[in-house]
């Protein structure tokens, strides 16, 4: 049953995306299987399709603008990157645990800012262990900076909500309310969202992890 999985998860982001797209101010598509892991020609870390790389590749394509892709998972899209890597239609921005000690390890390096057409359309920030709150929100009001720079039509934002602070596979300390503010500052940005959702693994807390990132959205 993967690949009818793994298709109506393109589908439910491709909706999510037809319906910002007409007009609405966000839209939140419960993708599962995630994709940020799945590269052009490679699947990987339970991901087989890149749901947010179809969405962006087409807004870009259908409307000719720009497309920014959000990464927030505590693990480096390394298939957005991949995908994005040398275009300069689609800004690629991803905050995340460091590769160094973290999957997929060998990709989402701070120097890693696109190549030929794309150099300077990738914004990698790997994030030390324990990072909180408040250091969390100073980096992506930073990053969400360099996306106004970027001036996009709107934003594809990968949701992961592994970088809780009691997640069982991951190092980072955020907390629902941090969720709740990140998202009001993404709000803040003006732009209509595409929220597609990504990694999590304190089953316990992911729903009122990702009703916070969205009560924020909502809230700006």
């Amino acid at each position: 049953g993967t690949y009818r999985a793994a298709r109506a998860s393109v589908d439910v982001a491709l909706t999510a995306a037809e319906i910002v797209v007409g007009g609405a101010r966000f839209a939140y598509g419960l993708c599962r299987p995630p994709g940020h892991h799945a590269a052009a020609d490679v699947f990987g870390g339970f991901c087989f399709f890149n749901n947010a790389a179809i969405v962006a590749h087409h807004v870009a394509a259908t409307t000719g603008s720009k497309v920014t892709v959000l990464d927030v998972d505590y693990h480096h899209g390394n298939g957005t990157q991949q995908i994005f890597y040398e275009r300069d239609d689609v800004q690629f921005v991803s905050l995340h645990g460091d590769p160094k000690r973290a999957y997929p390890w060998y990709i989402g390096h701070a120097e890693e800012t696109g190549s030929g057409a794309g150099r300077g359309t990738t914004v990698n920030v790997p994030l030390p262990a324990e990072t909180p709150d408040d250091v969390y929100e100073i980096r992506l009001a930073d990053v969400l900076s360099r996306i106004a720079a970027f001036g996009p039509s709107l934003v594809v934002l990968s949701l992961g909500v592994d970088t809780y602070w009691n997640d069982p596979i991951s190092d980072l300390a955020l907390t629902t309310e941090g969720y709740r503010r990140s998202g009001k500052l993404l709000g803040e940005l003006g732009l209509p969202v595409v929220v597609l959702q990504e990694g999590g693994y304190d089953v316990e807390a992911i729903g009122r992890n990702v009703h916070a990132w969205l009560d924020g959205l909502l809230a700006a």
